[in-house]
């Protein structure tokens, strides 16, 4: 097998900020200060001895709590920060968005922004015209763009400011947690758009606090903590150390039998005449939770996903939980390759805040299906869901 395209490579990055401790007011204080040996000064270690590398075509996540160095790392890479100790290799056009109003003056219109952005970003005057009208529609601003930017909200904001970013065509594209502050219908959007990017094998590092976001869209991941690199690993592998290490409860037996925070859980597998697959969930809930969601998903052995059903986004009438028996059905098309894969189903608020119950590695399964490809598959099951009182 062909070893893809290295084009970002990381290799032993420290960085040190020096934070004040006390002020030098006059030239006596700082020569009696100089000679006891007092700084003033803190050095705080952000990043120590972080080594990795992206390949092409790799949607890598970077996940880390807060104060781990994350956003650090990322502007180290964008060439914002120059690293104390280490070295960055990019081969290619990088394109960053890291905070929202980095290259944004207040003062401009939303046309002038979008000029002078793409500018920052390296794109000449007639690139940026060209594909002006696509920023424009993607952020749904038309009627805003000769308004000056200090009278746009922070969501009208982020949405010009990614929709630069996304339609600037890079060879890799960095985004820190930049979701966070755009409303529901315009994530669904960036969402849609992250998925094609992963069906177009473009190369992706994304930073943010979301497992969910991770285990959907990512092939790698990489866990940091305190500034020290915890671990490369697949998306399934990492969101779970990421849970365990922020004290969140999951369930990683493999039988199919499990339980976890009054949540009970049984499932089964059948491969039907090696046409289709059913899997086929029994959950029985012993506590009272408002407006859930539930989450199933399939990834590889490897840990990439291969699919994501959320019942918030297939089932129209929002969920009631109160000592309910819930059986949802999935029915698949055999269209796998030769492998082993592994799922997951999960119990979770609706704002995503809080996770009920994740079980691991339930209804597991190997398969092999001659002829078929290794490539990655997308499909729509039929979906039977039943809930019981």
């Amino acid at each position: 097998m062909l070893r893809k395209k290295v084009v970002l490579s990381v290799n032993s990055i420290s960085k040190s900020f020096k934070l004040p401790t006390e002020a030098s007011h006059s030239l006596r204080t700082s020569l009696v200060n100089y000679f006891k040996g007092v700084k003033g000064y803190t050095e705080q270690h952000v990043l120590d001895d972080i080594s990795f590398q992206v390949e092409e075509g790799d949607f890598f996540g970077i996940v880390g709590r807060n104060g781990s160095g994350k956003s650090t790392l990322l502007k180290i890479i964008s060439k914002i920060y120059t690293p104390e100790s280490g070295t960055v290799e990019v081969n290619g056009k990088l394109v960053p968005f890291i905070e929202l109003g980095v290259g944004f003056n207040p003062e401009l219109t939303g046309r002038e922004n979008v000029f002078m952005n793409g500018a920052l970003l390296g794109f000449s005057r007639s690139e940026v015209d060209s594909m002006y009208e696509e920023i424009v529609s993607f952020a749904e601003l038309n009627d805003f763009m000769d308004q000056k930017l200090k009278n746009y909200s922070s969501g009208m904001q982020v949405r010009l400011a990614f929709s630069i970013a996304i339609k600037a065509k890079g060879d890799i594209l960095i985004l820190d947690e930049v979701l966070a502050v755009g409303d529901e219908a315009f994530q669904r959007k960036c969402f849609d758009y992250f998925a094609q990017l992963k069906r177009e094998n473009k190369t992706v590092i994304l930073v943010t606090h979301s497992m969910e976001q991770v285990q959907r869209f990512c092939n790698k991941a990489m866990l940091i903590d305190k500034g020290h690199k915890m671990k490369v690993g697949s998306p399934l592998e990492i969101a779970q150390i990421y849970k365990e290490l922020n004290g969140i409860g999951v369930e990683t037996e493999s039988n199919n039998n499990t339980k976890k925070n009054n949540i009970a859980l049984s499932s089964y597998f059948k491969n039907i005449n090696q046409e289709n697959l059913e899997f086929n969930f029994n959950l029985e809930i012993k506590q009272n939770i408002d407006d859930p969601v539930l989450t199933f998903t399939i990834h590889k052995d490897s840990g990439e996903l291969l699919y994501r059903w959320v019942s918030d986004e297939e089932v129209d009438d929002p969920i009631s939980i109160a000592d309910s028996k819930i059986n949802i059905k999935f029915l698949v098309q055999n269209i796998f390759p030769n492998g082993k894969f592994t799922t997951q189903f999960g119990v979770k608020s609706r704002d995503r805040s809080k996770e009920y119950a994740i079980f691991n590695n339930v209804c597991n399964f190997e398969l092999i299906n001659r002829g078929k490809s290794g490539n990655n598959i997308y499909w729509k099951p039929n979906v039977s869901f039943r809930l019981k009182k």
